[in-house]
């Protein structure tokens, strides 16, 4: 009978990768000129990407990559600052780390400064006092008013940049990979989007991105790789330490992927075949040496020595410390004594009470103790030199265990009651590799799962296709039929495998019977967004007469139109006018007037108020609210 083929495991090791800090680039040529080349920065939450939008590296990479993050100690100046790569590793920093994002939203401008200072001198550019070249950035969708002021206010008056333009990393990536595909514009779709810390259903509607529909997720890869680590750390508490954030990351990125069907695949892990085929073995660096292992008598005493000599060594500097000091005090009271005998009596007075002493007998006697035990320092250093060898052999020649004669001294028992084991017997060996290695079964396909199911988590809100449900319908069915004609995946969470089969799968749950949709992932889904901004960039340079062309705000109208300004475009966010509704205190007089007013409002008013606000009896207002 054939026997059963052993399983192959899988052993993968953590690459522990350390960053080299970024180097310092040379201005390109063609950047330069009558027209400078604009600056494009991906402004991301987990790793910021800038580089050129010149024809010459339309086919390059952006310049600098790097993680969002500064490590400042406190009282630390502005220049020790360390940015991104410039931190070799994250972990031994990692309660130092700071960054300019709360969720996707920049707040720490403080922050966001050095990263622009990182970016600027890295690119380059050593024009003081000002950035001669327009600006492409991305921010958030629907960013605050407030934090697109304070990023203008801080580009156009501490940078002096001459042209900026926002627009949602998303959308542009989008907008990229609509044009590969070679589709005509006006473009109509619906973005599904996840980053480092949030998720985003955008729908756009003939080019325009529809911000009043459009939704937030508020779990990603940050929760992701958080409950990852949660499961690990509560699956091996011996190795809490060693289960890094940074090494969790890794197994995200390259070690998870995401179930068509999470419950099926989950009924498969039960079986003891499927597991040891698919467990990924995570080793851990270790250290080969057993502690309190197997060690032989010679080894015992080898040992033994080494500590009696190692001990002597310290004994005999120790002494040889003391006799220096007693000698050098001596000889400083010999001095002060040299002087009473001499007739320099203000010279031994003064001296006398620099040693805090009072008389000449006092000094004498100090002068008698110290010879004594210098000649008893030099005694005792001739006697343990000579005495070294004679205790060395003595220790060693003793028992190393007390207990060892305990047998023979108690007769109760025969001589051959413990018999000794033979020298050729195995012993068990434990194996070190094996204990630190960590098995990564089902968290592989669980973690990511809560993109779909984020309750494991402790969040009380709905997935991401459940929300993508939500958000179709509050469209028309024919509206509902062109935006799932173009369902567009993009963003770093996106990238497990199987991602694009999952959404697919949903889809087709949640749509009409012989409905059609199509689902597409982006070509690059961390990359694709710099990629998009860029060649936006080129298509639609910023014009230098008659103000900034569109898309683009220009120094004059940041100081005539203020930082909340926004110039629209193809992939940026959209002013919302909405009317809002004003509550008023009901008075007793106007009971019947107030009743009135809330009845007869306009039904335009009222359909706004009800989706904006909750029912309650108030006053409409002629107030226009402006968000993006």
């Amino acid at each position: 009978m054939a026997s059963k083929p052993e399983p192959v495991y899988q052993i993968f090791s953590f690459r522990d990768s350390k960053t080299s800090p970024d180097p310092i680039f040379d201005l390109p040529d063609q950047c330069l000129g009558p027209s400078p080349a604009a600056i494009v920065i991906d402004n991301g939450s987990f790793q910021t990407r800038a580089g050129w939008a010149s024809p010459a590296a339309q086919s390059g990479s952006p310049r600098l990559l790097f993680k969002s993050v500064a490590a400042r100690s406190r009282g630390a100046a502005r220049s020790e600052t360390q940015i991104g790569n410039d931190i070799p590793n994250l972990e031994p920093l990692r309660w130092l780390l700071k960054g300019q994002f709360d969720r996707n939203v920049v707040v720490n401008f403080e922050i966001q400064e050095l990263m622009f200072d990182h970016v600027f001198t890295h690119l380059g550019i050593e024009s003081e006092g000002s950035v001669a070249h327009p600006v492409v950035l991305t921010e958030a969708p629907c960013n605050p008013l407030h934090c697109r002021q304070m990023m203008s206010e801080l580009l156009f008056e501490c940078y002096r940049v001459p042209y900026v333009s926002y627009g949602v990393d998303s959308l542009y990536s989008f907008y990229n990979n609509n044009t590969q595909r070679s589709l005509q514009p006006p473009h109509t779709g619906i973005v599904l989007s996840s980053g480092y810390h949030c998720s985003h259903i955008l729908p756009v509607i003939n080019g325009r991105f529809d911000a009043v529909n459009s939704k937030r997720v508020n779990v990603a890869g940050s929760q992701a790789a958080s409950y990852l680590q949660r499961l690990l750390q509560l699956k091996y508490p011996g190795h809490l330490a060693a289960i890094t954030l940074s090494r969790v990351e890794e197994l995200l990125h390259e070690h998870s992927y995401i179930a068509v069907d999470y419950h099926e695949e989950l009924e498969k892990w039960r079986s003891p075949e499927f597991y040891e085929r698919e467990v990924h073995r995570m080793q851990l660096p270790f250290s080969g040496k057993v502690p309190g292992g197997c060690v032989s008598v010679e080894e015992r005493q080898e040992r033994r020595a080494q500590q009696l000599r190692r001990l002597q060594e310290i004994n005999a500097r120790r002494r040889e410390e003391k006799l220096l000091q007693d000698q050098e005090r001596l000889d400083r009271l010999l001095a002060v004594h040299e002087l009473l005998e001499d007739g320099l009596l203000d010279h031994f007075h003064k001296s006398l009470v620099e040693l805090n002493m009072d008389s000449a007998e006092e000094l004498q006697s100090y002068i008698n103790k110290l010879q004594l035990a210098v000649e008893q320092g030099r005694q005792k250093l001739l006697h343990s030199d000579g005495a070294e060898g004679k205790i060395e052999v003595s220790e060693m020649e003793q028992p190393m265990d007390d207990g060892d004669g305990v047998a023979l001294i108690d007769s109760d028992f025969p001589d051959d009651a413990l018999p000794e084991k033979p020298a050729n017997v195995i012993q068990p060996v434990f194996n070190m590799a094996e204990y630190h290695q960590l098995f990564v079964g089902t968290e592989r396909l669980r973690c990511p799962e809560i993109l779909f199911q984020p309750s494991p988590t402790g969040e009380d809100q709905m997935g991401l296709m459940e929300t993508l449900q939500y958000v179709l319908a509050r469209y028309t069915p024919e509206q509902q039929e062109a935006l799932v004609s173009n369902v567009f995946l993009t963003g770093g969470n996106m990238q497990y495998p199987g991602m694009k089969e999952r959404v697919e799968r949903e889809l087709l749950a949640m749509r009409p019977f012989q409905s059609h949709f199509k689902v597409t992932m982006a070509s690059r889904p961390a990359l694709d967004a710099w990629y998009g901004a860029r060649d936006w960039a080129m298509q639609h340079p910023p014009s230098g007469e008659g103000g900034a062309a569109e898309g683009w705000i220009s120094r004059q109208e940041y100081e005539e139109k203020g930082g909340e300004y926004l110039s629209e475009h193809c992939a940026s966010n959209v002013f919302v006018p909405m009317k809002i509704t004003k509550p008023v205190p009901a008075r007793p007089t106007e009971a019947s007037a107030t009743t009135l007013t809330s009845t007869g409002a306009p039904a335009a008013v009222t359909t706004v108020t009800s989706a904006l606000s909750p029912s309650c009896p108030t006053v409409a207002a002629n107030v226009t609210l402006v968000t993006s």
